[in-house]
């Protein structure tokens, strides 16, 4: 087994998945709970972009952020069955964190300019922030047929791996 995912990455990974879970469910009826799970959620998306520059390899969005031509090939290589297996994140991989971080970042900043003298009561922002909020369950369930998707074509379990940190050292053919 070959260690991939650091210990931030993996709390950051099922933290961002607790609070966003948390908050969606609070949404209508525990303001409160509701907003702290926003606040944790936003300061979750800006450590993880620190992290993302600062953090050892597999965590550094040199990694794994490929080109659009790059992402739109790997998926065509899905479609056909044909993908190559990554060590860290695939080209569809790299490009959902990217997505899923800016869509949970805007949830949480679309949040809490509610909260401010400014769009208090904003019908517009608050559109802007339900807009936000289903954009990112919809990310969710994509990630989550991803990962199912990869997990079963590689042979790998990659929610033990994203629990665990490790994944099978890299075979012939695999990309680490």
């Amino acid at each position: 087994m070959i260690r991939v995912w650091d210990p931030f990455v993996r709390v950051f990974h099922w933290a961002l998945a607790l609070s966003f879970a948390v908050a969606w469910l609070t949404s209508e009826n525990m303001e409160v709970v509701h907003s702290i799970t926003g606040y944790v959620a936003g300061a979750l998306v800006a450590a993880r972009v620190l992290w993302g520059f600062a953090g050892p390899g597999y965590a550094r969005f040199s990694q794994f952020v490929r080109s659009p031509a790059t992402v739109l090939g790997y998926l065509k290589a899905i479609a056909e069955g044909s993908e190559a297996r990554f060590v860290g994140h695939n080209p569809a991989g790299g490009a959902m964190i990217v997505v899923l971080l800016a869509a949970m970042g805007a949830t949480a900043a679309t949040g809490w300019l509610l909260t401010t003298d400014a769009f208090w009561g904003s019908e517009t922002m608050q559109r802007a922030h339900s807009i936000a909020a289903h954009g990112v369950l919809l990310l969710v369930l994509a990630h989550l047929a991803g990962v199912a998707l990869a997990s079963v074509r590689h042979r790998e379990n990659l929610v033990r791996a994203m629990v665990l940190g490790v994944k099978r050292e890299p075979e012939p053919g695999d990309i680490a």
